[in-house]
């Protein structure tokens, strides 16, 4: 059983499993590789002149596999449920158990409609932590806005989703802020100058 089921691996999704399991948390994606940022290339993305989607993309996977994220690529997840207690997410013929999802399927809100999700119009309801009206459901991206669709938004709800997720798991306020010797613990000699 995993602590976080993350359903998508683009932006919000990966960055959601990314911060979950830099902080100790056992967290799982599965990705059908459908993200749009395979059209895209980035030059707006702050702290990066340019770069193409793709290869963002497989930058972002690495760091998360390097924090131990559980990936599950090319695996499509045909359901998702919770009783109060927990999630099931079914992908091909298995069951993963969890205590919190995130949904981050780009513009598909077929998971959050089956899960039970308030919505707002068209859009998954969510409030600014990100989690959905039910509990310990978390929707980002596409999914929660009506057009303002863009990868440094959509990563950043991944990370309001997971820091969420930690604090309620640290019954505290969480922040994920690191320094230089955090760096050097980590990468040590593969730390950037």
């Amino acid at each position: 059983m995993a602590d976080v089921l993350v359903i998508g691996g683009g932006p919000a999704g990966l960055t959601a499993a990314l911060f979950a399991a830099k902080n100790g948390l056992e967290a799982a994606v599965f990705d059908t590789d459908g993200t749009w940022m395979h059209k895209a290339h980035l030059f707006n993305y702050p702290g990066i002149g340019s770069i193409d989607g793709s290869v963002y993309i497989e930058t972002l996977r690495d760091q998360a596999a390097d924090f131990g994220v559980e990936r599950h690529q090319g695996t499509e997840v045909t359901g998702v449920s919770g009783d109060g207690d927990g999630f099931v997410v079914t992908a091909g013929e298995e069951d993963h158990e969890a205590d919190y999802v995130v949904l981050a399927t780009g513009a598909n809100r077929d998971l959050a409609e089956s899960l039970g999700c308030e919505f707002d119009g068209d859009v998954v309801d969510v409030d600014v932590t990100m989690e959905t009206s039910v509990e310990n459901a978390y929707a980002t991206g596409a999914m929660v806005r009506a057009e303002e669709w863009q990868a440094v938004i959509s990563a950043g709800d991944g990370a309001a989703a997971a820091l969420n997720i930690l604090s309620e798991e640290q019954g505290e306020h969480y922040h994920d802020f690191d320094v230089p010797a955090d760096a050097d613990e980590i990468f040590g000699s593969l730390v950037e100058e």
